[in-house]
């Protein structure tokens, strides 16, 4: 049984994706205009935007500017490529992110030395050139280390050994969000962001830019989760 969605736009998406999969939408077929596709999903055009983007992210729509939205798959990439489905669920994943890294981005923030910073930055480089290469197994490899690099510098060894205990589900999920080819870059400005809020030692904006980063990753992998505000 299927878990029910929890917002509107992810009833969306699972609705337009049963209709792929049933044919209703067969490849190659235009489907129909936004406006009437809000209406008959009883939804904003805003939130219909957001779940048309998910689907092009998981490989099953091709958003043509000026002339429509059109079926390119039947199966969705990205779920089809989560290996770990029998150990955790991807959105399971990215929300036990969001409730560690953000806490463990506070901590570091007043512990992070300069030779740190310097590791950071030349890890940011990297990941950088690796993104822009499509190397994408190194690009997964330098998220997972800049991550953990701030888990260490946390000092709470019980949330370090839970992570790195899920290090090939962790890497997994940091891999996913790179097939998003027009926002492959996305990954290297968050880091930068949070690397900007560590070197100022700013606890809060670290948490925030971690958490905003994680969500977005997971956005970019086909995933939607409910944040407290």
């Amino acid at each position: 049984m299927k878990n029910a969605p929890h917002t509107v736009t992810d009833a969306a998406i699972a609705t337009i994706r049963e209709r792929i999969e049933t044919m209703v939408y067969p490849v190659g077929s235009l489907l129909p205009a936004q406006r009437q596709l809000s209406e008959e999903l009883a939804i904003s055009r805003a939130s219909l935007r957001e779940a048309l983007s998910t689907l092009e992210a998981l490989g099953m729509l091709n958003i043509r500017p000026g002339k429509g939205v059109y079926v390119n798959s039947a199966e969705a990439a990205g779920t089809h490529a989560w290996r770990f489905a029998d150990q955790a669920s991807l959105p399971d994943t990215y929300q036990m992110r969001f409730a560690l890294e953000g806490f463990v981005a506070r901590l570091a923030a007043p512990a992070i030395g300069d030779a740190d910073i310097v590791w950071l930055q030349d890890n940011l480089d990297s990941l950088q050139g690796a993104l822009t290469c499509a190397e994408l197994d190194e690009a997964a490899q330098l998220d997972f280390a800049f991550h953990m690099r701030i888990v260490s510098l946390a000092g709470n060894t019980a949330i370090e050994s839970i992570l790195r205990g899920s290090a090939d589900i962790m890497k997994e999920s940091q891999r996913l969000p790179f097939y998003r080819r027009e926002l492959v870059l996305s990954t290297y400005h968050e880091h930068l962001a949070i690397v900007e809020a560590l070197k100022a030692r700013d606890s809060e904006h670290a948490g925030r830019a971690i958490e905003a980063h994680i969500v977005n990753a997971a956005q970019r992998a086909g995933v939607h989760f409910p944040i407290p505000v």
